[in-house]
């Protein structure tokens, strides 16, 4: 048979360690949350923009405003219009919009998310 002592569960100390882990945990889930669902907004906007119907036709200036117009009402605030690059190649447009976030932590710990899989040709379907 078991002594008593084995039999009595976690100790206060071993909760509190568990406690905090899990607080540890929810914590970064809250902080890194909302840019995960802003990338994927991004995404979204990109991909909708370069597969329109006509796009690969329109100069750049049309497809900046156009991304300008989007970012500002989907309140995109990681990254700025100004920072997704739109540029022609080889006869065709593209629109790079990779870019990185960092999030504190703690203290001077950062979470950094890279959101690099932003490259799209302009009039080609989106996967």
């Amino acid at each position: 048979m078991k002594t008593r002592q084995r039999q009595l569960g976690m100790s206060m100390i071993a909760m509190l360690i568990i406690a905090i882990m899990v607080g540890f945990f929810v914590m970064c889930g809250i902080r890194l949350a909302p840019p995960y669902f802003e990338y994927l907004s991004v995404k979204e906007i990109i991909g909708k923009i370069a597969s329109e119907p006509g796009a690969d036709e329109e100069s750049i200036a049309e497809i900046r405003r156009k991304i300008d117009s989007l970012f500002n009402t989907n309140q995109i605030y990681e990254l700025q219009s100004k920072d997704v690059e739109v540029y022609r190649k080889e006869g065709k447009t593209y629109i790079d919009a990779s870019y990185e976030v960092r999030k504190p932590i703690a203290g001077n710990v950062d979470a950094v998310m890279k959101f690099e899989d932003l490259l799209y040709t302009v009039g080609s379907p989106v996967p």
